[in-house]
C-alpha cells in the first residue's frame, strides 16, 4: 500500500490531452480507495451538472465536464505560492452527482445529503457547478459541522434577491435564503467583484442587512489587489469560510462562457491572486459555478475556472503542510 498521495496520471506515459476525464488528471475516488485502502482522502471534487435555477442563459449543467476538460494542462507544483497542490494532500475526483433537473427543491435536498455524506470523514469538498443555486445546500451541510459560516462570494451579482417569478430557490437567491436560515456569520460575509445595474438601491440596503460587505470590481482598479486582500482577510478573520466563485466575476473578455455576463469585470490575474491571498485562513468548502460552455470559445472560460479550482486546491495543500499565511512570490507581493 502506498503511503504517498496518489497523484495525477503520469504525463511521461500518457499525453495530457489523452488523459483521464478527471480534474487535473487526478485519480478517481475508486482508484484512491483501491490503491490506498483505509487512507484519508483530504479533498473530494464533485461535479453537479444542474442549471434549473438560472434566470437568463442556460447551459451551466455542462460546466463540470468543461472545467475538467480544460484542467488537463494543470501541473502539480504551484510556483506562485510555492505549494505542491497535488502531492501534499490526497485529492480524488468523485465524478458527477445526477440530480432532478425538473424539481429544484428535490435537487437541493439531494446535494445537501451528498455533501453531508462526502464530508463525513473530514474531507474538504470542492463543487464544480452547475448554477449558483448549489451554494445553499452546500452551506446547509457545512453549517451542521462548523456552525455559522463566513461566505466569501466572488461574483458580478449579489445573489441575495428574494424571489424570481415567485420562486424562492434560484441562482439569484441562495445567500438570502442562507442568511434567513441562520447559516451565515453576519459579521464576516463579503461579496467581491460586484458591478453592473441593479433593480434599485434597495437591493444594496437589503444585502447589508443580510450580513454582507461589498468590494466592487472597480476597487481593483482604484486601489490594488494587495489592499483588497487585506480588506478580505480583516473581514473574514478566523471564521470558517465558504469560498464561492461565480465565473461571471471575471470580465466577459476573460470568461464569455457564462449565463449572465456583465461588462467591467475582474481579470483572471486579479481573481487568482485574491484567492492566493486567502492562504492561512480557515476555508472549509469551495465551489466554482456558472460555467456555461455553449457560450465559450477556445476554452477561455473553462481554463479560467480550472485555474480557480487549482488555486482552491493549493489553499488546502498549504493548510495540510502547515503554512499559516500567504507564501511564495505571490505572498511576498501581497505583503500579508
Amino acid at each position: 500500500m502506498s503511503t504517498q498521495p496518489l497523484g495525477p496520471a503520469d504525463y511521461s506515459k500518457t499525453p495530457r490531452f489523452a488523459g483521464p476525464p478527471t480534474f487535473g488528471l487526478l485519480p478517481r475516488i475508486d482508484e484512491v480507495e483501491a490503491q490506498r485502502p483505509g487512507e484519508k482522502i483530504d479533498v473530494k471534487i464533485l461535479g453537479v451538472p444542474f442549471d434549473a435555477g438560472v434566470s437568463y442563459r442556460p447551459g451551466a449543467r455542462f460546466g463540470p465536464a468543461h472545467i475538467r476538460q480544460s484542467s488537463k494542462l494543470l501541473r502539480p507544483y504551484n510556483q506562485a505560492t510555492n505549494v505542491h497542490a497535488f502531492t501534499w494532500q490526497q485529492v480524488a475526483d468523485c465524478g458527477d452527482l445526477g440530480v432532478n433537473p425538473f424539481d429544484i427543491e428535490e435537487a437541493i435536498t439531494e446535494v445537501e445529503r451528498t455533501a453531508d455524506e462526502m464530508r463525513a470523514d473530514g474531507a474538504k469538498l470542492l463543487t464544480l457547478g452547475g448554477d449558483h443555486t448549489l451554494a445553499l445546500p452546500n452551506l446547509r451541510s457545512l453549517h451542521k459541522t462548523h456552525g455559522k459560516i463566513a461566505v466569501l462570494h466572488f461574483d458580478a451579482h449579489l445573489d441575495t434577491w428574494d424571489t424570481y417569478f415567485g420562486a424562492p430557490y434560484t441562482h439569484g437567491t441562495p445567500f438570502r435564503r442562507a442568511s434567513e436560515e441562520g447559516l451565515l456569520d453576519l459579521e464576516s460575509c463579503m461579496h467581491v467583484g460586484i458591478r453592473g445595474p441593479l433593480y434599485g438601491q434597495k437591493d444594496l440596503e437589503d444585502d447589508a442587512v443580510l450580513g454582507f460587505q461589498i468590494i466592487r470590481s472597480d476597487d481593483y482598479q482604484f486601489t490594488s489587489v494587495q489592499e483588497v486582500v487585506a480588506r478580505i482577510r480583516k473581514r473574514l478573520g478566523d471564521a470558517p469560510v465558504y469560498l464561492s466563485v461565480d465565473i461571471d466575476v471575471l470580465d466577459p473578455a476573460a470568461a464569455p462562457g457564462t449565463g449572465t455576463p456583465e461588462a467591467g469585470g475582474m481579470t483572471s490575474r486579479e481573481l487568482l491572486n485574491s484567492i492566493r491571498g486567502l492562504q492561512g485562513l480557515n476555508v472549509v468548502g469551495a465551489e466554482i459555478v456558472e460555467v456555461a460552455p455553449a457560450y465559450d470559445h477556445a476554452e477561455i472560460t473553462g481554463l479560467a475556472a480550472a485555474h480557480v479550482g487549482y488555486e482552491m486546491l493549493s489553499l488546502w495543500a498549504a493548510e495540510a503542510n502547515g503554512l499559516t499565511g500567504p507564501s511564495g512570490p505571490s505572498g511576498e507581493a501581497l505583503g500579508v
